[in-house]
């Protein structure tokens, strides 16, 4: 093993003077970290666990959706049945849907201060067990009230897991490969809907017993039990471990993700990368280094969001806020949520309604592959726009064929609710989770993920709890809405959204940190081919780690 890696160094680079690790023991440390699995076995294990707690996200998107027309449903919670003599109700079927989304945001908002407390896997194991308890409350609830706090509580575990999974996969996955599997997750959340609508579908024959409901909304159980044990096999994240100064650690999973020897080349230069990202991320927050850079890796994670400078993580955390606002009021979740009634309102009975939403579904799902064959070669940026206009355009054509009437105009919009999906599949399905745990520095990546994710649960939120009432005062004008919604989208992604593809995690420091040094947008620079690689020395010239600390850039002759 090469000397390069033989001291652990705080992320700060300050403090008392370093001490060298005896050669032999430093081997052995690393030795004993190194995780059972190793290369492709690794990389499927972790896409499997990150995989089943986006199904299980799915999952709970979707069971809702045909439960709330179900006959032993609306025979326990009467408050859900929307019709002529209750049409109050409509707010009551909207509210018992988006509580859930509240739960989601409380969720997300505690992994401000959770998520580098804990890790990025103990966070998970706490956001599975949290849904487990809240699936069992729902599952034996006998009052509307019972499962209102039941949902909430549900989605407190699963806004810690969606504000916590993507991080997780992102740094555990190479820059080649990220994009893909980051987007296997989004295609696994649209087969979490299809395989809620199917047991729904099949269940809604159990006409005269509440397993109707019981057992679709029990199933979720199984997901999460699977997650919370499976994420026990697989390691930390290497750059949340060298944050935590647990470098032998970092680079056993650095070596067993890569399946080389803890002193190969590119082992060493992940590892490097890492740890400089971890320090200058503390000392160019403060603007300044010495003992203010120990200060400031003691501030709130609030306050560190809202530092500009090369670091930019103001800018970027509003990326990423915003990146998941424009999934929500693309308006997906008005089908989502609300297939089957969609389906009703265009005069289908309760089966072919129930049949339609289920294949509704299973075309999203095998629309949402599309993207993890693209993506890479594409980029983030142009499926966003292409997602965008065709949403853009089929919200404005279902418009127009809702203030028609005909037979012809239903199966028209029925068509058109699938070609829907399939423009959000490819462009904003799984994009929204991979792009916002990109485009954040590795400082702040928990606390900004945990605000975008909330920014995504409050828009949710808000389309879902509108979607009943909106309908019934406005009918298909709530298309137009949703049409101007994406129309704006369009702009916002071209001037202002930076492309992601082909960098690493450490790369995006750079690129916001040459468009500030020059004065230009970062989505210039995003697109040049001539940015020098993060741990290179063109790179810390441009991150100003000469003109910051000397102790930086004199790090590598040192080791």
């Amino acid at each position: 093993m090469t000397t390069t890696s033989r001291l652990p160094v705080s992320s700060t680079f300050e403090g008392e003077e370093r001490k060298h690790y005896d050669e032999t023991n430093f081997d052995a440390e690393v030795a004993s970290y190194a995780p059972r699995l190793r290369g492709r076995k690794l990389t499927v294990s972790i896409a499997f666990v990150a995989g089943t707690g986006f199904t299980l996200f799915g999952y709970d998107q979707g069971v809702m959706s045909a439960l709330l027309t179900a006959g032993q449903f609306e025979k326990v919670f009467p408050q859900v049945v929307v019709d002529s003599s209750h049409p109050n109700h409509a707010t009551l079927q909207s509210f018992v849907v988006a509580v859930y989304e509240i739960g989601c945001l409380m969720g997300a908002l505690s992994n401000l201060w959770v998520g580098d407390r804990l890790g990025r896997r103990q966070t998970i194991a706490l956001g599975g067990c949290i849904m487990i308890i809240g699936a069992i409350l729902q599952t034996t609830s006998y009052s509307y009230a019972q499962l209102v706090v039941a949902r909430i509580i549900t989605g407190v575990g699963n806004g810690l897991n969606t504000s916590t999974v993507p991080s997780y996969h992102a740094e555990l996955s190479s820059a080649a490969k990220r994009g893909a599997l980051i987007l296997i997750e989004g295609s696994l959340i649209t087969f979490g809907v299809m395989l809620s609508y199917w047991i729904d579908f099949g269940l809604y024959w159990a006409s005269g017993s509440s397993a109707q409901w019981r057992v679709p909304i029990a199933l979720q159980i199984v997901l999460a039990l699977v997650m919370v044990f499976g994420i026990g096999f697989l390691p930390e994240s290497p750059r949340w471990l060298v944050k935590q100064n647990r470098n032998a650690e970092a680079i056993a999973v650095i070596s067993a993700l890569e399946n080389k020897s803890p002193d190969d080349v590119e082992v060493q230069r992940t590892y490097h990368a890492i740890r400089e990202a971890v320090a200058i991320e503390d000392v160019n927050s403060s603007g300044i280094g010495g003992k203010h850079a120990l200060q400031n890796s003691k501030r709130s994670p609030l306050r560190k969001l809202l530092v500009g400078g090369r670091s930019q993580h103001f800018r970027r955390t509003c990326l990423a806020v915003i990146n998941q606002c424009f999934q929500q009021i693309t308006g997906i979740n008005l089908i989502t949520y609300y297939a089957t009634i969609l389906f009703q309102r265009l005069g289908l009975s309760d089966v072919t309604s129930r049949l339609i939403a289920a294949a509704n579904g299973t075309e999203y799902f095998f629309a949402s592959l599309i993207a993890i064959f693209i993506i890479d070669r594409i980029g983030r940026r142009k499926l966003m726009l292409f997602g965008a206009v065709g949403q853009c355009i089929t919200m404005i054509l279902l418009a127009v064929l809702g203030s028609v009437r005909g037979t012809g105009a239903q199966v028209t919009s029925a068509v058109l609710l699938f070609v829907f999906n399939s423009f959000f599949a490819i462009g904003w399905l799984g994009m929204t989770w991979l792009y916002c745990a990109e485009i954040v520095g590795l400082e702040i990546r928990a606390p900004a993920n945990a605000l975008s994710t909330s920014s995504n649960w409050i828009f949710n939120f808000v389309v879902v709890m509108i979607t009943g009432p909106s309908f019934n005062n406005i009918s298909w004008g709530t298309y137009i809405v949703f049409a101007a919604l994406n129309a704006l989208i369009i702009p916002v992604v071209y001037f202002f959204f930076p492309e992601t593809a082909g960098r690493s995690l450490e790369d995006m420091d750079v690129v916001f940190a040459l468009a500030y040094n020059e004065g230009v947008s970062p989505v210039q620079v995003s697109l040049r081919k001539d940015v020098p690689l993060a741990g290179s020395p063109e790179a810390d010239r441009i991150l100003g780690i000469e003109t910051i600390d000397k102790k930086v850039v004199t790090l590598r002759e040192t080791l």
